[in-house]
C-alpha cells in the first residue's frame, strides 16, 4: 500500500490545476479517495466534527451487504441444484456456482454505473463522490439472477441519469436509485422479472426435473396456492426461489444490526414499517375475506423483497424522511402499503418496491409537515408564557 500511495502522489501533480492533465482532475481524485482516506479536514468554521464521511458510510452498508450476497450466491447454487435435479455438490461448489453467476451482474453494475458517473463529474467539473458504490451493490441483489446483461446495463443507466443525476447527482434525488433501475426493468422487460423461471439460474432456457416449481411464496400466494407454500424456517432462511440478495431474513438481519450499531441506519424507519405491516396484516386477518387476507400477518415479513427493503432501502438517508417523528410516520405508511399492494394488486406480487417509491414522493412533505407541527406548538408555548 506505501508503494501504491508513493505511486500516486508521485503522478498527482500532473492532474492538478497547471498539470497536463487538469481536466482529468475529478476522475483522478475519484480513484485517490476511493483507496485511501482524503487528507482533506476541517480547519475552521466547523458546527460539526465526526470522523464518518461519505465513504466511511458506505463502506459500513457494503459489509452489511455482505451476509445478503454471501449467502444469496449459495443459495442460486442450491436451487440451481434442485431445479435440475444434480446431486453430490458440497456447500462451496454451490456458493462459487453462484457466486460466479452473479458475479457479471456486479460488474456491469459497477461498471455503466460509476462510467457514467466518472462523465458526469468530468461534465461539471466536480468531485466524484462515493453514493454509487451502495447502489452498484444493491442492484445486482435485487435482480433475477437470470435477467440478461445488458438489460441490466440499461436499467443501470436509467436509474443514475434519470433518476439521480437530473436531479443534481447524489444526495439530491427523490427516488432510490437502486428501486428504480427496479422499477424500469419490471415496467419495460416485465417477462424479465417476474413468472417461475427467472429466478432460478439456466431454468429460462432449460426444462426442470418433474415436481420442481420456481415459484416464490409471494407467487404463489397470490394464486391462493397456499398448500404449495415454503415452510416459514425455509423462508426465514432463504433457501427459497427469489432475487438474489432478498431470500435470507436472517443474512439480512445481520446486516440491519450492523447498520443500526453504526448509527448508519436508521432503526426507527425499519421498527415502524415492520408494525406497519403486522398491524395491516392483522387488520386484513380480522376483516379480510379472501384466503391472501387470512395468511398469517407475520408472513409479509419473510415474504419477497419486504425484510431487504426496510433495512437497506426504506432506510436510505437521502430519499427517506429526515426528521425523527416523520421517519416513525414515513416507515409505518411504507409498511401498510406493501401490504395493501400485495392483497388487493391482482396483477403484482410483490409491493415493497412500489411501497418505498411511493412514500420516497411523499418524504419531504412528511418532514414538511412534522416541522410545521412543532413550530405551531412552539408559537402557542410563547403566546401562553
Amino acid at each position: 500500500m506505501n508503494f501504491l500511495l508513493k505511486q500516486i502522489k508521485k503522478v498527482k501533480p500532473h492532474f492538478e490545476k497547471g498539470g497536463r492533465f487538469e481536466k482529468l482532475r475529478s476522475v483522478f481524485d475519484g480513484f485517490e479517495t476511493f483507496i485511501f482516506v482524503p487528507e482533506k479536514v476541517t480547519s475552521k468554521g466547523s458546527h460539526i466534527r465526526d470522523y464518518m464521511d461519505m465513504k466511511r458510510t458506505m463502506t459500513v452498508v457494503i459489509l452489511a451487504l455482505l451476509p445478503a450476497l454471501l449467502f444469496g450466491s449459495y443459495n442460486i447454487g442450491l436451487q440451481h441444484t434442485r431445479a435440475f435435479g444434480i446431486e453430490g455438490w458440497s456447500l462451496m461448489q454451490m456458493f462459487w456456482f453462484g457466486f460466479l453467476k452473479i458475479l457479471p451482474l456486479i460488474i456491469v453494475s459497477y461498471g455503466v454505473g460509476l462510467g457514467i458517473e466518472f462523465v458526469v463529474a468530468q461534465l461539471r467539473g466536480h468531485e466524484i463522490n462515493e453514493g454509487y458504490l451502495v447502489t452498484g451493490m444493491l442492484i445486482p441483489l435485487i435482480m433475477p439472477i437470470d435477467v440478461p446483461l445488458w438489460m441490466v446495463a440499461v436499467s443501470v443507466a436509467f436509474a443514475v441519469i434519470i433518476g439521480k443525476e437530473i436531479f443534481g447527482g447524489t444526495g439530491m434525488n427523490i427516488l432510490n436509485p437502486a428501486l428504480t433501475a427496479r422499477a424500469f426493468l419490471f415496467f419495460s422487460y416485465p417477462g424479465w422479472m417476474t413468472g417461475d423461471s427467472v429466478w432460478i439460474e439456466g431454468l429460462t432456457k432449460g426444462t426442470a426435473v418433474d415436481g420442481f416449481s420456481g415459484a416464490t411464496p409471494l407467487a404463489l400466494a397470490k394464486l391462493d396456492e397456499f398448500d404449495r407454500m415454503p415452510s416459514v424456517t425455509d423462508m426465514i432462511i432463504g433457501t427459497i426461489p427469489g432475487s438474489v440478495g432478498e431470500t435470507s431474513v436472517i443474512a439480512i438481519l445481520i446486516g440491519a444490526l450492523i447498520l443500526i450499531a453504526t448509527g448508519v441506519g436508521s432503526w426507527r424507519i425499519m421498527l415502524s414499517m415492520t408494525l406497519g405491516a403486522l398491524g395491516m396484516g392483522l387488520l386484513l386477518n380480522i376483516s379480510g375475506s379472501s384466503e391472501y387476507s387470512q395468511l398469517p400477518a407475520y408472513y409479509h415479513l419473510i415474504m419477497g423483497g419486504f425484510a431487504f427493503g426496510a433495512v437497506f432501502m426504506a432506510t436510505d438517508p437521502v430519499t427517506a424522511a429526515q426528521t425523527n417523528t416523520g421517519k416513525w410516520i414515513y416507515g409505518a405508511l411504507t409498511g401498510i402499503m406493501v401490504v395493501i399492494i400485495r392483497v388487493f394488486n391482482p396483477a403484482y406480487p410483490e409491493g415493497t418496491m412500489l411501497a418505498i417509491l411511493l412514500m420516497n414522493v411523499f418524504a419531504p412533505l412528511i418532514d414538511h409537515f412534522v416541522v410545521n407541527a412543532n413550530i405551531n406548538r412552539r408559537l402557542k408555548r410563547v403566546k401562553t408564557t
